[in-house]
């Protein structure tokens, strides 16, 4: 939920001053500037906009920073989609099938401490992400706004990992809730019906798993590994498989 960034009006529109801003204005003279070891250490993916300063030139970066052009200019990219106006639009168009199997895993840095969510860790947090922990967890919906939905609490979006707020993880909730079953042992879950979605809530941080494999370490091979041994136990098969080459 990056409402700090955006407006509360809509979801979509960012404000025009706020940290995402600077960020925003980073990358794009990051790219524009196209240096190649640089780019060689981390490349955003906009090599299809041909920002660089070759194509571009100085009136293209004057356009690219007010908006007019480039990766921000169209509102189609995913921030605006992690709001809770915008996951409201996209999970009115999903379909949960009553013939499929659902497993997701969320993942939290967050504990209360005192009647307050608080960071779980000073050490396990990832130090990019240990604040933005605490900003979402302390954050609350503008009063003067009308709530996004009904029944809307801050203390249900408090809990995060650094990027997402944890309940918007789980399953598909708003507008309308889908079938769903919280997980505390695998054990539970044996065997999976179809039709419902099964959660578990892991304590990590964005990072832990979707970044960086060396620092997850042997955490990310089981969570991996718990996601391959559930599958193989939940595909049916009408025929058993055959090994290519296979003499009949």
């Amino acid at each position: 939920m990056p409402s700090s960034a955006l407006s509360t009006d809509d979801g979509r529109s960012m404000k025009s001053i706020c940290l995402l801003q600077l960020c925003r204005l980073g990358v794009i003279v990051y790219d524009w500037l196209d240096i190649s070891w640089l780019k060689n250490y981390y490349n955003f993916g906009f090599d299809h906009y041909e920002m660089g300063w070759r194509k571009t030139g100085i009136l293209g970066l004057v356009d690219l920073l007010l908006g007019n052009s480039g990766p921000f200019a169209s509102g189609d990219w995913i921030l605006p989609d992690l709001t809770i106006q915008g996951s409201m639009n996209l999970n009115s168009n999903l379909r949960t099938f009553p013939s499929t199997f659902y497993f997701s895993y969320a993942t939290k840095r967050t504990r209360k401490f005192m009647g307050f969510t608080v960071p779980s860790s000073l050490l396990g947090i990832h130090p990019m992400l240990f604040l933005r922990v605490l900003q979402m967890s302390q954050w609350r919906y503008p009063s003067n706004v009308s709530l996004p939905y009904k029944g809307y609490r801050d203390e249900d979006w408090e809990d995060n990992d650094g990027a997402l707020n944890t309940i918007s993880m789980t399953h598909p909730r708003l507008p309308s809730e889908h079938p769903s079953h919280f997980v505390h042992h695998d054990s539970e879950c044996h065997p999976l019906t179809p039709g419902i979605w099964y959660y578990k809530i892991i304590e990590a941080d964005h990072i832990f798993f979707v970044i960086n494999r060396e620092r997850a370490g042997v955490q990310f091979d089981l969570l991996y590994d718990s996601i391959f041994q559930r599958c193989r136990k939940h595909v049916f098969r009408k025929a058993p498989p055959t090994v290519p080459n296979q003499s009949s």
